[in-house]
């Protein structure tokens, strides 16, 4: 079992979605998932006024540093830069990372790239389903 911070865009509903669903086939294989969508409710994050943006940060930073290993959405044409953020975080502390990217489109340097050359060097591992992602967890 693992720890893991699941990491990607939750800014339109469909997102949150995706992500609901992915955090529910995490919890199923026995792991434990931190995920940002569950850690501040819309009224703590209104209520912190002007301090919001760091209370969502600090939230976040310490989600990542009680996690084993973190798990990143990877789809669009360029990765969400907060999840390039926190990918670069995980990184410098040590912890595996585990992309999924199920959009069909290359988004990286050369053609032979899955996405930004950056973001795919810290990867442990690139998923192009949950399936497949379940498998190397």
């Amino acid at each position: 079992m693992r720890t893991i911070y699941q990491a990607g865009p939750l800014f339109t509903e469909a997102e949150q979605a995706w992500h609901k669903a992915l955090s529910a086939r995490l919890k199923d294989s026995g792991h434990d998932v931190i995920w940002p969508g569950n850690l501040l409710t819309d009224e703590q994050v209104q209520n912190a006024g002007a301090n919001a943006s760091t209370l969502i940060f600090d939230t976040c930073r310490v989600g990542i540093e009680r996690c084993t290993c973190v798990v990143a959405l990877l789809d669009g044409t360029q990765v969400d830069d907060g999840t390039a953020w926190e990918i670069g975080y995980a990184y410098a502390r040590g912890l595996p990372i585990y992309g999924i990217r199920t959009d069909f489109r290359h988004a990286g340097e050369t053609r032979h790239s899955t996405v930004n050359s950056m973001i795919e060097g810290c990867l442990s591992g690139l998923a192009r389903s949950v399936e497949e992602l379940l498998a190397l967890l």
